[in-house]
């Protein structure tokens, strides 16, 4: 079967699947992403591939193509290259499965295999904006959220330092630096990091960063399970073409980004996406109640023996739980944003759960939960101690996380997966992972009563 490219896709794939309205060769790239994987594909490159095609009269159009960047990897750019970037995104729901082919990406780069190629990039004067899915873990930090600038050397810090100070010596002005990942406050956090690095190695840059660039914050939800097989055949079979990039997705999208630009930008917002003078109370509402609950979902569903999300809240039980951590728990720590009912985003949170054909994998979501349950559960935690409110759901979820990080579901994919199992199989892993010196110290403390629940939960 014939590889999904430029040249060959057919007129009959309009039958089956929206194709890019815009001329592809004649545009040129203006975004480079660093962490080009199925998600950002799923959501940003889908509302950039729109917007490229939205009319000129209403600030569409552009020359918004994607150089994707793998820091490690070179999965990716095998599936993508050989197809000229483009991949078919599939929106699955109990209705059917809806097909668009993405043109947005103009080529995939694995940074030990061609840095200068990306330090040309990010150094022309074409592009104007950088984005980031590197997920929690790859922006580096130590435990105290201060930059770890060993692992930095081998993160995005060296190449976008030196395309930096190259841009700074030909006087063609910074650039806009979007992190899409779920990181409380990812702007802000990025411009610290980046700052952190620029002062321990490139200290005449700091001011000249400050100055011309900015961090703006976003918001990003849809979920995105990994492709398998099975959807690689499903679309093979509507295609009638091969296409090794497919990304499956649910109809559901949101992205709200922060108004701070650097220069110019794609006119998102034409097709969807929300820019906003703050980003915040999306951000909290997403992270505490969507990502919480889908945490917590995550390893009481694998300690419960269910493999997808759907499965894990089609069970009464944890149904219940994780309406309770949404609404009980998380929703009253929540400035809701103007015109956001949270009641009805927690039953909305729930039918996209219970999504059928995304076949949503647990294990996935329970991956590197070390640098999400901080802002997934212990700041709502934190906000409800401050109130003299507990959170049975949130804790009975910790105890789940103990028994993963002690290998009950298998061998545990976490950057501290070492450490924290050594904890977790101690004596009082309550205190030794949550009191003030513990490995998960944080503004949340466990009371004698919230280790007793905790406790119980783990002798069930």
């Amino acid at each position: 079967m014939s590889r999904i490219s430029a040249q060959n896709l057919p007129d009959n794939v309009a039958q089956v699947a929206a194709l890019p309205a815009y001329d592809r060769a004649a545009k040129r790239i203006g975004i480079v992403h660093f962490g080009l994987g199925a998600f950002t594909r799923a959501h940003q490159a889908w509302y950039t591939d729109r917007a490229m095609e939205s009319p000129l009269e209403t600030g569409g159009g552009g020359d918004w193509l994607i150089a994707g960047i793998s820091l490690r990897s070179p999965t990716v750019g095998e599936q993508l290259n050989q197809q000229d970037g483009l991949y078919t995104l599939a929106e699955k729901s109990g209705e059917g499965t809806r097909l668009r082919v993405i043109g947005s990406v103009a080529e995939v780069i694995v940074a030990p295999e061609n840095p200068s190629r990306i330090k040309a990039l990010l150094s022309a004067p074409t592009t104007h904006i950088v984005t980031f899915t590197v997920t929690e873990k790859g922006y580096c930090r130590k435990a105290d959220g201060g930059l770890d600038l060993t692992l930095a050397a081998g993160g995005f810090y060296p190449l976008l330092a030196e395309a930096l100070a190259a841009r700074k010596a030909t006087g063609i002005g910074g650039l806009t630096l979007l992190s899409c990942d779920n990181l409380a406050d990812n702007g802000h956090q990025l411009k610290r990091l980046m700052g952190e690095y620029l002062a321990a190695h490139h200290p005449d840059l700091v001011d000249w960063v400050a100055a011309h660039c900015t961090f703006p914050c976003s918001m990003v939800d849809r979920i995105v399970p990994a492709t398998t097989d099975a959807d690689r055949a499903e679309v093979e079979g509507l295609l009638a073409l091969r296409d090794e990039g497919v990304v499956m997705t649910e109809p559901f999208s949101q992205w709200v980004i922060e108004d701070s630009f650097a220069g110019p930008r794609p006119a998102w917002e034409t097709v969807g996406a929300q820019i906003v003078g703050d980003v915040a109370p999306y951000e909290t509402a997403k992270l505490r109640m969507l990502n919480g609950a889908h945490s917590a979902l995550a390893y009481c569903g694998l300690a419960a023996g269910y493999t997808y999300v759907h499965q894990a809240v089609g069970d009464p039980a944890l149904r219940a739980m994780a309406l309770r951590l949404m609404r009980e728990e998380a929703a009253p720590t929540i400035p809701a944003p103007e015109g956001m009912d949270l009641a009805a985003y927690a039953a909305a949170l729930i039918e996209r759960f219970d999504n059928p054909a995304l076949n949503h994998r647990l294990i996935q979501i329970a991956m590197d939960g070390s640098q999400k349950i901080p802002q997934r559960w212990l700041a709502t935690l934190a906000a409800n101690q401050a109130q003299g409110r507990s959170c049975p759901a949130i804790l009975s979820a910790i105890a789940a996380w103990i028994k993963h990080l002690r290998g009950q579901n298998g061998p545990v994919d976490d950057p501290r997966a070492a450490e924290l199992s050594e904890v977790a199989k101690g004596d009082d892993p309550v205190h030794g992972l949550f009191a003030p010196k513990g490995a998960m110290a944080g503004p949340w403390r466990p009371t004698d009563q919230d280790a007793g629940t905790i406790r119980s939960a783990l002798s069930l």
